[in-house]
């Protein structure tokens, strides 16, 4: 059983126990993806005059303790059964023990572990070998997550906002930034301090942004690729292998993957679906579950959450007192929905891991209309310069993207979008003329692409837009009490909760 860095999930834990039929007492191991005794003293060792905060030793003493409160949350569990993993180890571990490749490089970034910001190392037959590790202060998470507050955003929440942001702006700050942040030769990297005041101004939350926000978004943006780049060829040029696998969340910034996966030494870049911290607790699982002997096989796919069977949705529904349908086809049902211009909220199978929506949590558009993407960023209450995304049947998607690697089921990677589709598909374009696309293959996801055929079939266009079923603020949909509230609160025009559909009621209807 998992478990992530810096509190204990004791919901998922008792749900994930229930599901396999286990109680606590049976569990031969947890793991933990923060490894207390790797931290130096306070005041000594590298980088321990940086920290995510004054809360840091917190904590470190949390994590010591995280056997004791585990014990108090899953009554029965012995709890020297907690093994505590390296966090950058389980990382490494999320993305090539889940990865469909028997051996490969593997390149954890994120903001920062115990003690450092970076692992480059390869992964063979389940045996992981660190070659290079950046230790702190430097750290490119942390580079990122200082400009993303700079800019006016939450940090180590808001990134993908800076990286949309720098669509909008030029790389007139590169250079002096080339100067701050560089590759070293060792495989690492070092980050200067920086004051972000020198190149514009702090902006406060509720201002507007200006063109030279932008253009320090673009500019830490494509630094950032550059850097990853060299981190990339440096690892190839001792390894040799044809596959890289990544986690870290920057290894969630989908358009410096695409540029790696276009110009860097790999034929094949595969990311974590969750390669944020929350994919640290596969990772911790799958390495532990590998050293006590136990086969370790690839992820079969993202849906790994929680699901509801017909009756359980049906009884919601009658809980709400609202007025449904259960169509012989609710593919079919909804395609009619979409191509009629509504908004649908779409609720099936098990809920995704990671912070995509993959076609389960997810609210659905007609593509055609550029005015639905503002319409999706008004129903979530989120900023106008953010993109929404396509979802496209895997067989049709090098008709019409180009430039990224396909197939590509997890969304993490942005693609151009061929000439003659850009007017076709405008909600989804991007304004520098890409997608973050997600391809639906006919046998992994049966009822999303036959939605799409049934979509393609009324309009011509194979694709809808998708993004996530959430509101501004609020996590993405789980359960089945949070897609009605979703639905109570949003101006979308349908629900459609497994078979079941729900279409809002007109004024005066």
């Amino acid at each position: 059983m998992p478990f992530a860095t810096w509190e204990l999930p004791e919901a998922s834990a008792r749900w994930c126990l229930e599901r396999a039929g286990l109680v606590p007492g049976e569990l031969d191991a947890v793991a933990y993806s923060y490894d207390p005794s790797l931290l130096a003293p306070p005041g000594s060792g590298p980088g321990a005059d940086v920290s995510a905060g004054d809360w840091e030793p917190l904590r470190t003493l949390y994590a010591e303790r995280a056997p004791l409160f585990l014990r108090t949350a899953l009554p029965g569990i012995d709890p020297g059964c907690v093994r505590f993993v390296a966090h950058h180890v389980a990382h490494a571990a999320s993305a090539a023990l889940a990865a469909p490749y028997p051996t490969s490089s593997v390149l954890v970034l994120d903001g920062r572990g115990e003690t450092a910001s970076h692992l480059a190392g390869r992964s063979h037959g389940g045996d992981l070998e660190v070659l290079a590790a950046q230790q702190l202060p430097h750290s490119l998470g942390l580079l990122y997550e200082e400009v993303t507050e700079h800019l006016g955003f939450r940090r180590s929440s808001d990134e993908y906002k800076v990286m949309a942001m720098a669509s909008y702006g030029e790389p007139l700050f590169l250079e002096e930034l080339r100067r701050l942040v560089r590759p070293t030769e060792d495989g690492g990297f070092r980050v200067e301090p920086i004051e972000w005041a020198a190149f514009v101004k702090r902006r406060l939350g509720d201002e507007d942004w200006t063109c030279d926000h932008a253009n320090l978004a673009a500019s830490v943006q494509i630094r950032l690729e550059e850097v990853v780049l060299d981190l990339a060829r440096w690892l190839h040029a001792r390894t040799g292998d044809r596959h890289l696998t990544m986690a870290g969340g920057v290894a969630l910034n989908c358009v410096a993957n695409s540029r790696l996966a276009a110009e860097g030494p790999f034929d094949h870049v595969w990311v974590q679906p969750a390669a944020g911290d929350a994919g640290t607790a596969l990772g911790g699982a799958l390495f532990v579950a590998g050293r006590l002997g136990e086969p370790v096989a690839p992820m079969p796919g993202a849906a790994l959450g929680r699901e509801w069977t017909d009756d359980e949705l049906e009884a919601w529904l009658a809980t709400a007192a609202l007025v449904y349908e259960r169509p012989a086809d609710i593919a079919t049902a909804v395609a009619e929905v979409l191509a009629a211009d509504g908004i649908v909220a779409w609720f099936q199978g098990r809920s995704e891991y990671g912070p995509r929506a993959l076609g389960h949590r997810s609210l659905l558009a007609d593509p055609r209309h550029l005015g639905n993407l503002r319409r999706l960023n008004e129903v979530k209450g989120r900023e106008q310069f953010r993109p929404v995304a396509p979802m496209v049947p895997a067989e049709r998607a090098a008709d019409i993207f180009e430039g990224g690697p396909l197939p590509s089921p997890y969304m993490l990677f942005v693609h151009r979008v061929r000439p003659g589709w850009s007017e076709r598909i405008p909600a989804v374009v991007h304004v520098d003329g890409t997608a973050r696309a997600q391809t639906v293959d006919r046998h992994d996801e049966p009822l999303v692409h036959r939605l799409l055929e049934e979509f393609g079939r009324r309009t011509g266009v194979p694709v809808l837009v998708n993004t996530s079923l959430n509101t501004a603020g609020r996590p993405m949909v789980d359960d089945p009490r949070d897609a009605l509230e979703c639905f109570g609160s949003a101006p979308v025009d349908a629900l459609a909760l497994g078979p079941f559909l729900v279409r809002r009621a007109r004024p005066g209807g």
